[in-house]
């Protein structure tokens, strides 16, 4: 990101009290955040992680106060990268305070996190979000009564109608130590005081923290690694297998289990429900779109609006706009002559406004070619998540994606893949694990074409037939769930469980939708846009030293002689590794001129869907999963295109053809 974070030992010398937002998912969280600390505010990623935390300063009149946006966690025995984040900050950082964000709508999934915090002994506060919506399902949650009994103050809120925030700024300092206790089975609570004693001190309590050590959490080891003996580790190790065959079921399993308990009998308590607001049809709807069945013509009515939005209005009459009227009929013309006049080096000029120059290709291909079709995929993608309908998406291709070692969530990137690549691996952070993210950074780079790309094969297989149309997508679909299958049992590490809040289906607003696209907007212009201009500058380098000519020639034999296409095609496929869809639009050039047969046709799109990701895409694995990671991607995406469009070549030729 364009702002470094602190480095885990710099919030010691913060001047303002440290504190954090946390709760689960999709809470309201960052809507609070806003609200609290205003534009104000940095995002960067956490030391060592993809994990990205936003810090800003609420201010009220007294001191301020440094707030940081944790990511959504259900738990804080860390599970997942987001988790472990989580539980970093304050097993490590100075905090003075957490404000726990929950959903009043599901108080009882809200005081699982609340007796964690309990157990911890860290002082904080609740805001129950969501209260339109609570009332709305004609729930409502007596917040004095649950605070005389949690021992901690607590706001009921509706953070998208600032109701209640003024509230919780002023009391952001008021969090206190929960007064709330409970115990567990005798077997259990013994054990927990054998650990406890074996333990360092820490931020949080002995118990939490024995809690953690004995349920096997494996990314606690590296904080106890410095702290605790080897002795003491194996001893822990041996209380763990000796509690475990006592109770006869892991750890983890009991304390959920004891913990749902305690939060459903806390939450009876000082909750009662009532008939709700919420209309026939609106429930009607909401049971449609999860349902096996009638959920699947939903769910294609609704790809279907956002092709039609990103792919046809996005992607071609505001890319078409753009691209050929504003920049190729007004801005490069004027920065042609501008630089012309300007500078007497024609290798600058070149650099600039040439072929491969900063400006007529990665800034025209940054702001006219993928900011339309982003954008407009990022006002669908706040539609869709504002109407609630993301998550019942997810329910749906969940059964498809675990056939990958994914869950429901890897929908979403593999959506926005279809508006540009290099933004789909910028979101994969939504995912939990290393392994799912890398899993669908290669299939977004093996498999899934941007609009634009996407757009050109449409039209060359359009010229065919539907038996070419069948041919192409069976094949892309086959070779991406080989490729995700293999990979799940290939790439180390583990997957996450599909845990996932369903918000009922509700009427978007305009103005969160507004918002979010725009901070997406800027996230898009900060962090890609310098991708696109290092991508073409290395290019520019590439073309000026001849190296490009030399890959021409290189590239030819493999072209015409395994794939069975003109030589002509070899450059089209290394423009290509720049833009993908430019590879596409060279290939649409030669089948209009006559050079492709039908089978060259149908063997060039599959080459080029298959190809390596563009450099912009590159780049931004690299940024995301290191050089590694990003050269193993290309390593198997390389030689899978020109196999399978090598193996698609001589099939269809042995066929007799494709009509």
């Amino acid at each position: 990101m364009a702002c470094a974070h602190p480095t885990p030992t710099e919030p010691a010398r913060e001047r303002n009290p440290l504190i954090l937002l946390l709760g689960q998912p999709n809470v309201g969280k960052s809507v609070l955040f806003n609200l609290l600390t205003g534009r104000y505010t940095t995002v960067s990623n956490y030391p060592g992680t993809t994990v990205e935390l936003a810090r800003g300063v609420s201010r009220d009149g007294g001191r301020p106060h440094t707030v940081i946006d944790t990511p959504g966690v259900q738990s804080l025995l860390a599970l997942s990268e987001d988790e472990q984040v989580t539980r970093d900050l304050l097993l490590s950082e100075p905090v003075a305070g957490v404000a726990q964000v929950g959903d009043a709508r599901n108080l009882v999934r809200t005081l699982m996190l609340s007796l964690q915090l309990a157990e911890m002994g860290a002082p904080f506060l609740l805001v129950l979000n969501m209260q339109d919506e609570a009332r709305a399902e004609g729930i409502r949650v007596r917040s004095e009564a649950l605070s005389r009994r949690l021992g901690v103050p607590v706001f009921p809120t509706a953070a998208v109608n600032r109701e209640g925030t003024d509230e919780v700024r002023h009391a952001l300092a008021a969090g206190r130590r929960s007064t709330f206790t409970f115990s567990y089975s005798e077997p259990v609570e013994r054990v927990l005081q054998e650990a406890g004693a074996l333990l360092p001190a820490a931020p949080v309590s002995r118990r939490s923290l024995a809690l953690m050590a004995l349920c096997g959490d494996v990314s606690l080891r590296g904080w106890l690694g410095g702290r605790l003996d080897a002795a003491g580790r194996e001893q822990l190790a041996s209380l763990r297998q000796r509690l475990e065959a006592e109770i006869g079921e892991p750890l983890i399993f009991y304390l959920n289990r004891r913990r749902l308990e305690i939060a459903g009998d806390l939450a009876r308590q000082v909750s009662e429900r009532s008939a709700g607001r919420q209309g026939r049809w609106a429930r009607r709807l909401d049971r449609w779109a999860l349902h096996p069945l009638w959920g699947l013509p939903i769910l294609a009515a609704v790809l279907y609006l956002m092709y039609l939005f990103v792919g046809v209005f996005g992607a071609g009459t505001a890319v078409d706009f753009l691209e050929h009227r504003v920049f190729g009929q007004h801005l490069n013309v004027w920065a042609a002559a501008l630089v012309d006049r300007a500078f007497p080096w024609q290798w600058l000029r070149d650099l600039l406004v040439g072929e491969y120059g900063l400006i007529t290709m990665a800034l025209t291909y940054a702001v006219a070619i993928v900011l339309p079709i982003v954008g407009t995929f990022f006002i669908a993608f706040g539609l869709l998540e504002d109407t609630g309908y993301l998550p019942r998406l997810a329910i749906l291709s969940n059964r498809l994606f675990r056939a990958m070692g994914l869950n429901g969530k890897a929908v979403l990137p593999m959506v926005l893949g279809l508006g540009c690549d290099t933004m789909a691996t910028l979101t994969t952070r939504i995912l939990e694990t290393r392994k799912e993210r890398t899993i669908v950074i290669l299939l977004l780079a093996l498999g899934v074409p941007c609009s634009a790309q996407l757009a050109v094969i449409l039209a060359l297989l359009g010229a065919l037939s539907w038996k070419a149309m069948a041919v192409w997508l069976g094949i892309v679909s086959a070779v991406i769930l080989a490729a995700g299958w293999l990979a799940s049992r290939v790439i180390p590490g583990r997957g996450s469980d599909f845990i996932l809040e369903v918000p009922p289906l509700r009427r978007p607003r305009l103005v969160n939708i507004a918002a979010k696209t725009l901070a997406r907007m800027e996230w898009y212009l900060r962090e890609a846009v310098p991708l696109f201009l290092l991508g073409t500058f290395l290019l520019f380098a590439l073309d000026r030293l001849g190296t490009l000519k030399v890959l021409e020639r290189w590239v030819a034999p493999v072209v015409s002689g395994w794939m069975g296409l003109p030589r002509e095609a070899s450059a089209a496929f290394l423009i290509g590794f720049l833009r993908r869809d430019f590879g596409a639009a060279g290939l649409y050039r030669l089948a209009g001129e006559g050079l492709l047969d039908p089978v060259q046709v149908v063997v060039s799109v599959v080459a080029i869907t298959l190809f390596m990701p563009c450099i912009a895409q590159f780049f931004m694995v690299i940024k995301e999963q290191g050089i590694k990671v990003a050269l193993a991607v290309a390593a198997v995406v390389l030689p899978t295109a020109v196999g399978v469009a090598s193996l698609t070549n001589w099939v269809l030729r042995a066929a007799g053809g494709i009509s």
